[in-house]
């Protein structure tokens, strides 16, 4: 099994680090996200593994060799940088067979990830012609061409409508399933929440987290349990009795933090409090990662005191 290797990875450019000491490990058979503030150092880092730039030290590796030593790469990793990277005056079809000779690849290689990425109505049109979306699709197309066991996405659902973010989804985690090692870099947290298994977070071009998406949600979020009762002063002393802080929202509902649903189910059985809704708020992704990186961000705009809209990240 192939997996991508980052083992002390430093970059500096003049008096920038932009990536230092860096360690991670990208397994098969899950999705990793690759998340971090602008200015992070997750381009520089994908570029590193891609050998589009040398290392200061440290070693960037693919199933244990760098990328420049790999024959007819596109067999060993599939990598999407940028979705404006095809020539615009060939077709979509005549790009990916060139990819495909490059790299002794069957020609109906080209048609069968074409029809895989939607696209196979509109493979004989220029590339100039295409939408983002399209050209994000025909991207994914060309990382998917040599059947690798190591998939590589930068933002892969910029420009997809919809119908396409389903896609690209249902696309991610079978690419999983089959074994493969995938690397997804995204500044979208609900859609990496929706995909990833594991994560791995990156601040100032540091390791800030390597770790289960779910196991970094928990460690960073609190729970917290929502609760509903038409006697909200009776369920309140309750709580209080027993060392919980519960917050009155509306339409009879209140948040007791730090709690579990067990907990507080456990504690009014039979207490006669009426209870009309007991459900667990997970933590999100967004909430953990905000947390985490609140310090790393190299851009940060001023939070408004009367938005409840989480900062750009």
């Amino acid at each position: 099994m192939t997996s991508i290797d980052v083992q002390d990875l430093t970059k500096v450019y003049g008096t920038t680090r932009a990536v230092d000491h860096l360690t991670f490990h990208v397994e098969p058979g899950r999705v990793t996200g690759f998340l971090g503030p602008n200015g992070a150092g997750k381009s520089t880092t994908l570029r590193l593994v891609l050998g589009l730039d040398r290392p200061t030290s440290g070693t960037a590796t693919i199933g244990g060799r760098a990328y420049a030593t790999l024959d007819e790469p596109l067999r060993h990793v599939g990598a999407l940088l940028d979705a404006q990277a095809a020539h615009g005056a060939r077709t979509a079809r005549d790009h990916l067979r060139v990819l495909a000779a490059s790299n002794r690849l069957p020609e109906r290689r080209a048609d069968e990830v074409l029809e895989e990425a939607g696209l196979a109505s509109v493979a004989r049109r220029r590339v100039r012609t295409y939408s983002l979306g399209m050209r994000q699709r025909l991207g994914i197309a060309a990382a998917l061409l040599g059947d690798p066991p190591v998939v590589l996405l930068d933002e892969p659902s910029n420009g997809l409508d919809p119908e396409g973010i389903i896609w690209i989804r249902e696309l991610l985690r079978r690419l999983a399933r089959e074994g493969r090692a995938v690397l997804v870099s995204s500044h979208l947290m609900n859609e990496t929440a929706s995909f990833a298994d594991h994560l791995v977070v990156l601040g100032r071009g540091r390791l800030l987290a390597d770790m289960p998406m779910r196991e970094f949600i928990d460690a960073r979020v609190q729970p917290r349990v929502r609760v509903r009762t038409t006697d909200g002063a009776a369920l309140r002393e309750l709580l209080a009795r027993h060392g919980y802080d519960a917050v009155e929202g509306a339409d009879e509902r209140w948040i007791v933090h730090h709690a579990r649903v067990d907990d507080i189910g456990r504690l009014t059985s039979g207490t006669g409090v009426p209870i009309l809704e007991l459900a667990a708020e997970e933590g999100t992704l967004e909430q953990a990662y905000l947390d985490l990186t609140a310090t790393e961000a190299e851009f940060a705009a001023q939070t408004s005191k009367t938005s409840n809209q989480p900062q750009e990240a």
